[in-house]
């Protein structure tokens, strides 16, 4: 992240990292997630799931920073964060 000024607490900071993780077939192709996801990090792919509907991707590896909006605003439950030092622990990535 760039700064227009170093804050006095820069070195004492740290970026948190995620790792997004998308179950395919509970999708169903809103976009809300893609939509509000304030660095980026998803498209729609072009794939289909079981249910007909294309689910997102992750395009942006490694950019995430853990927000959770995108867990957070999603109406199925189908798409959720978690912390990259947890090793991505999740089982769910398809």
């Amino acid at each position: 992240m760039k700064y227009w000024r170093k804050p006095l607490d820069f070195d004492e900071l740290t970026i948190p990292h995620g790792i997004v993780h998308i179950i395919v077939d509970r999708c169903k192709g809103c976009g809300f997630c893609v939509e509000y996801c304030p660095k980026g990090v998803l498209e729609m792919s072009e794939e289909f799931n079981a249910k007909g509907y294309h689910p997102p991707k992750v395009v942006k590896e490694g950019e995430c920073v853990n927000c959770n909006l995108c867990e957070m605003i999603c109406p199925e439950f189908a798409i959720f964060s978690a912390d990259a030092s947890d090793n991505g622990s999740g089982t769910h990535s398809k």
